[in-house]
């Protein structure tokens, strides 16, 4: 009896410890309160039952209904709590799922054969185990985990099919015909499926990791590009502003000449004739001139795509972190454009708003969306299989937004996508 009872707390060890490495990886669609709620309740009926039928069938029986009694109730909770629908979910799923059956069928092995099924092996394995796996989990490998499901959309499938089909053949390996434990000849082949297992894990997340380098790589060289536009667009507006200067004394001493000899009209003519030479073709939003010369070039994209807009920039000559408020408005208007562009013409739709009241600086980016498009305030949006989309270069603008100390956030309300950003005025100070 006693025996036993190691027994029934390692199957209820193990059920919660696939819980909370699943819960480390996997993104919910709920509030974090609610989701731990929900999960709780329904992992306790989950192990109660399986537990109720360990005492009433016993291990060899239970281990060959795993699927239906435990994984097959997980896979369609975890499915409707779950924020991805896709095959970032089923790899998320088979990964921690693998993970722990891994341990799971590793301490029976060594329980059987070197604890004469006492179950001490069992649960000090478990009881070390587990813990050490989520531990190695939440300090190497959740936020790049994180930010590949955040940013990468491209091969989930593949990887999602290729540890489905692994966690099968360990499963069924492990219970059909018998017990591996009662097919001792066969072990030195199980073991060799249970070793081949980290290294398949190793190389799908090394493959995913340069996808996450590339990725990187790719909005380095976006937000190089741009900030290059920027500069020289600030430059030929800098060239201008000093050649309308070299040209003013002309331009006086003509006007002042052609109004002493009474010639208005010419005059009238002459002073026209300069508003269409001085004509550049860029804005002025504001007295910054890295706000103005990012606003400028992104006005002229928009202007290209023929998008109703609305830019009100209320901000000074003050001494603003300009690098980083640059980044932002060019991640979030550059976002813009590309999800305008998949609009009609007439549906393309756009407002900025940048105020400084000597305590925030506050952004407001807003644009018509495409519709069905739905992103959960607090929740970064994914990109699209193209790249496109909103989920393009937030990631680059939250991390500027941490760095100023600042805070964040994104939405979709009634057929517009809107970032709001606010800026403490200490970062300032402190730049």
């Amino acid at each position: 009896m006693g025996m036993t009872i190691l027994r029934d707390l390692s199957v209820l060890w193990s059920l919660f410890h696939i819980l909370v490495l699943f819960m480390l990886l996997y993104r919910s669609r709920y509030t974090k309160k609610r989701t731990i709620i929900l999960t709780v309740v329904f992992m306790g009926s989950l192990a109660l039952f399986n537990v109720a039928g360990l005492v009433r069938y016993g291990t060899e029986l239970m281990g060959r209904v795993f699927l239906l009694t435990c994984t097959l109730p997980s896979l369609f909770f975890f499915w409707f709590m779950s924020q991805d629908k896709n095959g970032q979910f089923f790899f998320t799923f088979c990964l921690a799922d693998t993970v722990s059956y891994w341990i799971i069928a590793l301490t029976n092995i060594l329980d059987f054969y070197f604890g004469g099924q006492r179950y001490i092996l069992m649960f000090a394995g478990r009881l070390v185990l587990f813990p050490l796996v989520e531990w190695v989990a939440y300090r190497y490998l959740r936020k790049p985990y994180r930010e590949l499901q955040e940013s990468v959309a491209k091969g989930w499938g593949l990887f999602a099919g290729m540890t489905a089909l692994y966690y099968l053949l360990l499963a069924v390996t492990a219970n059909f015909p018998v017990v591996i434990t009662k097919r001792p000849q066969e072990l030195p082949a199980f073991l060799l499926i249970m070793a081949l297992m980290p290294m398949t894990y190793a190389t799908i997340l090394a493959a995913m990791y340069r996808q996450l380098l590339l990725f990187r790589r790719q909005q380095s060289e976006r937000m190089l590009r741009e900030q290059k536009n920027i500069l020289e667009m600030r430059l030929e507006n800098q060239q201008c502003i000093r050649k309308m200067k070299h040209d003013m004394k002309s331009y006086t001493a003509t006007l002042s000449g052609l109004l002493a000899a009474g010639e208005t009209k010419k005059a009238k003519d002459y002073l026209q004739g300069i508003e269409q030479e001085t004509d550049f073709g860029w804005g002025q939003f504001c007295l910054n001139p890295y706000i103005n010369a990012t606003v400028a070039y992104y006005d002229r994209k928009l202007e290209e795509l023929h998008a109703k807009r609305r830019i009100d920039i209320r901000i000074g000559e003050e001494a603003l972190p300009h690098m980083e408020i640059c980044r932002i408005l060019a991640n979030g208007i550059e976002n813009a454009c590309d999800e305008l562009g998949a609009l009609a013409p007439e549906d393309r739709e756009l407002s900025v708003q940048m105020q400084y009241n000597g305590e925030y600086l506050l952004i407001r980016i807003r644009n018509r969306c495409q519709e069905g498009r739905y992103v959960e305030q607090g929740k970064l949006p994914k990109t699209d299989k193209e790249g496109h989309g909103h989920g393009y270069g937030l990631r680059s603008t939250q991390e500027d937004v941490e760095r100023l100390s600042g805070d964040m956030a994104c939405y979709t309300k009634n057929g517009y996508f809107v970032l709001d950003v606010m800026i403490p005025c200490r970062c300032f100070m402190m730049s």
